[in-house]
């Protein structure tokens, strides 16, 4: 089945579960919540980009190109992709994004590692770069 996309509202709603994560203080949560939170806040940042592409005017690339496509990137190679492809009314943004520290040491690997390892100042992190770039999309 294919879906359709809503990518500002999927920003929002990954944002908002995962300030329900961080702030889980039931027996037994921490730090496991809290690691999900921050993937989740990493997904967040990547929708909230995506969506600014789109407003911008960057089209998706046909399906053969879509390993050179940001719209199917995750960080950090998001943002190498967007150094290389911003163009349209919010490059400049694009590009600030790009060359910004938003989402330092965030990967989709991370979903796989003990929740140990992911630590509290990147979450810390990550939720003021998700903030601020949905944000950033709402603007």
């Amino acid at each position: 089945m294919a879906y359709g996309q809503d990518l500002q509202g999927s920003a929002r709603r990954h944002l908002r579960a995962a300030t329900e994560l961080h702030q889980l203080a039931s027996a037994g949560a921490q730090p496991g919540c809290r690691a999900v939170a921050g993937y989740l806040y990493g997904l967040a940042g990547e929708l909230a980009i995506k969506a600014l592409m789109r407003t911008s005017g960057m089209a998706p690339l046909p399906p053969k190109e879509r390993r050179d496509d940001p719209y199917y990137a995750h960080f950090p190679e998001l943002k190498t992709q967007l150094r290389n492809t911003a163009q349209g009314r919010r490059s400049g943004e694009l590009l600030a994004i790009a060359n910004s520290n938003h989402f330092q040491n965030w990967s989709t690997d991370m979903r796989y590692a003990p929740a140990a390892e992911v630590q509290p100042g990147w979450i810390e992190a990550w939720k003021a770069s998700a903030h601020s770039l949905v944000e950033t999309m709402d603007a």
